[in-house]
């Protein structure tokens, strides 16, 4: 009997879904990394919790200048529970990246001298990066394409070169890739 009402419902779901205009995200990103779920919509949009940011975030995640903060194809800063991105300065995250829970990207740091004032610097994370659990990137990083970051690492500089993966604080490189490695990835993604 389940499966039958469950036959008869899952067509009907997805109708509504696909029809009801504010709804489609939930239906278009079904399959992506990071899907928009109807209690990531309702928290975020209904309730307006991290209600500025324009792409799905987790309601313990938090986000400060949204305005600065660009994000691309199927990239979600914060849909992981705890993460905490601030957008003082720039910060630009290409498409494919994911961010695993905890994570912070730092785009500002205070004045040495006057605690009220920020420097204000950017980050750039690359395409097909991974930044893992509780890992920070500091202000005035760059990491290029499919960069991966172990968990709690601290990224103090940037690795503009990418096809790496870095760990430590501060985060060293401890393996390096050749760009032809990916290649087929990237290709068949599109």
């Amino acid at each position: 009997m389940k499966k039958l009402i469950k036959k008869i419902l899952k067509p009907i779901y997805f109708f509504v879904l696909k029809t009801v205009p504010f709804l489609r995200p939930i239906y278009y990103t079904r399959e992506y990394q990071n899907p928009v779920t109807f209690k990531t919509f309702f928290l975020q949009k209904i309730l307006g919790i991290n209600r500025k940011a324009y792409w799905p975030m987790h309601y313990t995640s938090m986000v400060t200048g949204v305005e600065n903060i660009y994000v691309g194809v199927d990239v979600c800063p914060g849909l992981a529970p705890g993460c905490y991105i601030q957008g003082l300065g720039k910060v630009y995250i290409d498409d494919f990246t994911g961010l695993a829970p905890n994570v912070g990207i730092i785009s500002a740091n205070h004045s040495m001298l006057d605690l009220k004032k920020h420097n204000h610097g950017s980050v750039k994370i690359g395409k097909y990066c991974w930044i893992g659990m509780n890992s920070v990137i500091l202000p005035n990083v760059e990491l290029g394409d499919f960069t991966t970051v172990a968990a709690g690492s601290v990224v103090t500089k940037s690795f503009k070169k990418g096809f790496c993966v870095l760990r430590g604080n501060p985060a060293e490189i401890v393996k390096e890739f050749a760009s032809e490695t990916h290649e087929h990835f990237v290709r068949n993604q599109h």
